[in-house]
């Protein structure tokens, strides 16, 4: 038996299934203190029995996921419109710091990556799906140069891996972040007296932004242009032989767009407004993604792939430990930054913030550390992993 979808079919079928997540994370906790994706959740349940019924020959499912590239690049452009240079500045050196840390994780992800897969006899492209696209990347990231890597290099099964390599990802970088600042504070003495009791109160002042249908599609037009733009510089970066893929070309006009705009004070982004769209973009895309997952593609590559995962889960507790502890001040937030950064360089910011607010429940607060990844993490790393993997890419093909 065979069921097709149409495209408007399986969106729908995509939402359905990232409530699916809302509620299998609402009865397994364990899930939303490990910070997994609802979209995440619910997709690899769909997965898997999509692959049970193909395997036992009593469903196929084919899906038709045409409206998954416009949802991503609605969120990657709102990525680009929260990439304000101004921030680098209010951050000062210590932000500068963070960056350069977290650009050296970039690069040794990606060349250790590359060389094991050339080692064990995989293509290099599999060491970058186990490299920065998914480890600092992430989910998203990974789903979209896992689909450049299937439509460009005949790469198959690539969004697969990518998914399976990103959770993995999310998982041991939410593991090995409380136990590596811990040591760092206890090997330092670099906190005196534990009050376990004590929490931070933040009072935010900043008015907030109004979101109504006047912003919400005034920052749709400026996405849907930024977007337009984008597709027009992607055209001129093939013309000069180099492969970026049309969601890093759109940061790029949304980035300059915001940047101008602000600088000459003839535009202001609702930055709520775009975060609903943002929002709106990913978990569609995301659920999209993941109902479209063919796990039958991965019993090929799971031995290698996971040689490549275990060695960044030691990549990355090595520079968190002996680099950015060291370079970015070694005092407690320094070490509680180098538990953040075990986080967001294996997984995502959030789950960067969520090893920080652990470790400051038991030790105290760390302001720094908790202005420093965000900023980091929220856009300029991500904005850099994506040039130096498509450096990567065009270099090795």
């Amino acid at each position: 038996m065979e069921l097709k979808l149409d495209m408007l079919q399986t969106v729908a079928l995509a939402v359905v299934v990232y409530y699916l997540g809302v509620f299998i994370k609402s009865k397994v906790k364990v899930l939303d203190e490990f910070c997994i994706p609802s979209p995440v959740v619910g997709g690899i349940v769909f997965a898997v029995l999509n692959l049970l019924l193909r395997q036992f020959n009593i469903m196929t499912i084919t899906l038709d996921a045409t409206l998954k590239t416009p949802f991503m690049l609605v969120f990657f452009t709102t990525i680009g419109l929260s990439a304000n240079l101004k921030l680098i500045k209010e951050g000062g050196l210590i932000v500068l710091k963070f960056f350069l840390v977290s650009v050296v994780l970039v690069l040794c992800q990606d060349i250790f990556g590359m060389a094991i897969a050339k080692l064990i006899g995989q293509d290099p492209l599999l060491g970058l799906l186990g490299g920065s696209i998914t480890m600092v990347g992430g989910h998203a990231t990974g789903l979209a140069f896992g689909e450049l890597f299937e439509k460009s290099y005949g790469f198959a099964g690539a969004t697969t891996i990518a998914m399976a390599s990103a959770t993995f990802g999310l998982v041991s970088g939410s593991l090995m972040g409380g136990p590596l600042g811990k040591r760092l504070v206890d090997k330092n003495n670099l906190v005196t007296k534990k009050d376990l009791k004590f929490k931070e109160v933040v009072v935010d002042d900043t008015p907030k932004e109004k979101v109504n249908f006047e912003e919400i599609f005034k920052m749709f037009t400026i996405i849907m242009i930024s977007i337009a733009l984008g597709s027009v510089l992607e055209k001129f970066f093939i013309s000069l032989g180099l492969t970026l893929p049309s969601y890093v070309t759109a940061m790029i006009i949304a980035a300059i767009i915001l940047n101008v705009g602000e600088g000459t004070k003839t535009l202001t982004i609702n930055k709520e407004a775009t975060s609903v769209l943002g929002d709106v973009g990913l978990n569609v895309f995301l659920s999209m993604a993941l109902i479209d997952l063919r796990l039958w593609e991965l019993k090929e590559v799971a031995g290698p792939i996971l040689i490549i995962l275990v060695v960044q889960c030691i990549i990355m507790a090595t520079i968190a430990y002996f680099l950015a502890f060291r370079f970015c001040g070694k005092d407690y937030d320094a070490a509680v930054m180098a538990s953040g950064f075990c986080g967001f360089g294996m997984g995502a910011t959030p789950n960067g913030m969520a090893n920080m607010s652990a470790m400051t429940m038991k030790y105290g607060p760390a302001p720094r550390a908790f202005f420093v990844l965000p900023i980091v993490g929220a856009f300029f790393i991500d904005f850099t992993n994506s040039i130096l993997i498509t450096i990567f890419v065009n270099f090795i093909r």
